[in-house]
């Protein structure tokens, strides 16, 4: 360990870690086990539907009420979280592929390439995230794979431009140029010099990504473009409760925190993760 870095280690001190962020994680992991086995958080079926106790106010029956149809709101809250955070990871996956595929195109290619790649990238990122995915699904059409593949695009310039960035800083660092002397071939230059050293700010921008990926995918969801009825998903349990806010304010107000927690928990821990990528006090 170098010098400075002992010196920046001793002037940062021990990690602790934050409640904020602790409390965030805890939260995903949740999550998380609803998404693999929703089963585990409740044994209610989403979709067994009570006409006799449609729109019943929270109580030890139903903690969280029911919709319009007799169903249980938390069970549906609870597996509807497997199709809104599919779709933001699915599509903040493949949002980093093409992303880094084209940041790297974009670095290390002859300039007109550069130049082409960056203008379009800056074409793209002129346009609202949702708007964009809109525009994508007006061409291919509604539905799970085609919400995925809009916000996957809609995203894909905000990766490519960080790192076509980063690939201009390592292309021209001291270890890159002694392998090119050595006559290493172009793609294992790429491979084992340039790729791992340009990927660092990518879990930090992925983290906050897949939060607007969220969002993306429930407001696609709410305007009819993902998961049809009677499927559970966020966006679309608001776009069923709209019509029923003054009577039973529960069916809008527990999927709409859901989809708040969630993105603001992801934009926690990205925060703390761009701390500690940035060196900066936790």
């Amino acid at each position: 360990m170098t010098t400075a870095a002992v010196a920046a280690a001793v002037t940062r001190g021990p990690y602790r870690p934050h409640p904020g962020a602790v409390l965030a994680g805890l939260f995903l992991t949740l999550l998380a086990v609803a998404v693999v086995a929703p089963g585990l958080v409740t044994d209610v079926d989403p979709l067994a539907a009570d006409p006799l106790r449609a729109l019943a106010p929270p109580g030890p029956e139903h903690w969280l009420g029911t919709d319009h149809l007799g169903r249980d709101v938390l069970a549906r809250i609870v597996y509807g979280a497997r199709h809104s955070l599919s779709i933001g990871v699915l599509a903040t996956g493949l949002a980093v592929t093409a992303g880094v595929l084209l940041g790297l195109a974009a670095g290390l290619s002859h300039r007109w390439v550069d130049e082409a790649l960056a203008r379009s990238f800056d074409v793209l990122s002129t346009f609202p995230e949702l708007l964009l995915a809109l525009l994508v699904i007006a061409i291919t059409g509604p539905g799970t794979g085609n919400v995925i593949l809009a916000i996957g695009i809609a995203q894909i310039p905000n990766y490519a431009r960080v790192i076509r960035a980063q690939t201009f800083v390592v292309r021209r660092a001291g270890y890159v140029e002694q392998a090119v002397t050595s006559g290493l071939p172009h793609a294992a230059i790429t491979a084992r010099h340039v790729l791992p050293n340009v990927l660092g700010p990518i879990p930090v921008l992925a983290t906050i990504g897949l939060g607007q990926g969220v969002i993306a995918a429930s407001g696609l969801s709410f305007l009819g473009m993902g998961p049809q009825p009677p499927a559970a998903e966020w966006g679309a349990m608001l776009s069923e409760a709209r019509n029923y806010l003054r009577v039973a304010w529960w069916e809008a107000l527990f999927p709409g925190m859901a989809i708040t927690l969630t993105v603001v928990c992801l934009t926690v821990i990205g925060r703390r993760l761009q701390r500690r990528f940035e060196g900066r006090t936790p």
